[in-house]
């Protein structure tokens, strides 16, 4: 079993890193304008956000950002490409665990998520001054984020039937979730109402617990935050498991 796992997995970052003009370097370049456009160029108007200055304040979200995006796109390509070509059959048929085979996939798409995201952290920190208040925050939220994702993308596989479907849920779905959970600003400001919403986005939590190992600030409590990410990561494995084990839009 572990030898197929690692087969998998070492299949998986190769799939990845050899086009790395692809999948490395362009959210390096896409985190660049964000932070001059909104850090650098709007931030100075916008002034402080929950006791710190924009350009530090959006950071963390526009990192986790790139590893959500990440995450999702290398298990969801992988695994409808498999099921395209029908390789996926190959693996089925062989005495591998279905449990495995999810293992392998949503590895691979965790370690782009961390070679991504490590990257932007690289890039960003030749131009602005990091500052880190706790290390394990920031890996346990960089880690189960990226999971979540992977899962998230895989199942997104299983029901896709053409290329046009993988990125119904990143378009329609995901970028929005993204966008309003928090990244470029605090729930703080907004209505009742919408603060009330918000919590309802599972990326309000992911946002908020690594801008809290960043910075030290945060709006929510780390420990709902982790029960949060790690319920969902539960509940999504056990969908996934299920339909791989069936067998759905793959046996035929």
């Amino acid at each position: 079993m572990w030898i197929a796992y690692k087969t998998i997995v070492v299949k998986e970052v190769l799939r990845f890193s050899r086009i790395w003009v692809q999948t490395i370097f362009p959210p390096i370049i896409t985190t660049s304008l964000y932070l001059l456009i909104f850090g650098g160029l709007m931030g100075e108007r916008i002034g402080d956000m929950q006791g710190v200055d924009y350009l530090h304040f959006i950071i963390p979200g526009i990192i986790l950002m790139t590893v959500i995006q990440n995450a999702y796109a290398n298990t969801v390509s992988s695994f409808f490409l498999a099921k395209f070509n029908h390789s996926i059959e190959e693996l089925l048929i062989s005495p591998v665990s279905y449990w495995v085979i999810l293992l392998g996939y949503i590895s691979g798409g965790v370690v782009r998520g961390f070679t991504v995201g490590i990257g932007v952290f690289i890039a960003v920190s030749f131009f602005v001054d990091m500052q880190i208040d706790n290390g394990w925050i920031i890996f346990a939220t960089f880690l189960l984020t990226a999971i979540l994702f992977s899962l998230a993308g895989f199942i997104n596989a299983v029901f896709a039937q053409s290329f046009d479907d993988i990125s119904i849920v990143p378009t329609f779905i995901l970028m929005p979730m993204t966008y309003l959970g928090g990244m470029f600003y605090s729930i703080e400001i907004l209505p009742e109402f919408w603060q009330m919403l918000s919590k309802f986005n599972p990326i309000y939590y992911m946002v908020d617990s690594f801008r809290m190992g960043f910075l030290g600030t945060s709006t929510t409590d780390f420990s709902t935050s982790m029960a949060v990410l790690m319920s969902m990561i539960l509940a999504l494995s056990v969908v996934a498991y299920y339909l791989l084990k069936k067998g759905v839009n793959i046996k035929t």
